[in-house]
């Protein structure tokens, strides 16, 4: 199963239009509809670009656009060598 996420706000009552889809003419398709849980407005999501690769939840990237750690010896012991117990 091929699954897609899109998330629009309706623009009237009880109808709903969804573009750019990745399916084709005849292909059948299984649609539910979730009413989001978190407080997100409408005008936020009409903001966000039209790519489906923008619909995405920010909670899934807590770490995007933040500064990345930087490691400068990565592979050197945390605790000297001195104070391991096992070769005491």
């Amino acid at each position: 199963m091929n699954a897609h996420k899109v998330e629009t706000v309706l623009s009237e009552d009880g109808a709903l239009s969804l573009k750019g889809l990745p399916f084709h003419v005849g292909d059948a398709v299984e649609v539910i509809i979730l009413e989001r849980s978190h407080s997100v407005s409408g005008r936020e999501l009409l903001s966000q670009p039209e790519d489906p690769a923008f619909a995405l939840e920010p909670s899934l990237y807590p770490l995007q656009g933040k500064q990345p750690y930087r490691y400068d010896e990565p592979f050197e012991p945390a605790v000297p060598i001195e104070d391991w117990e096992v070769l005491k």
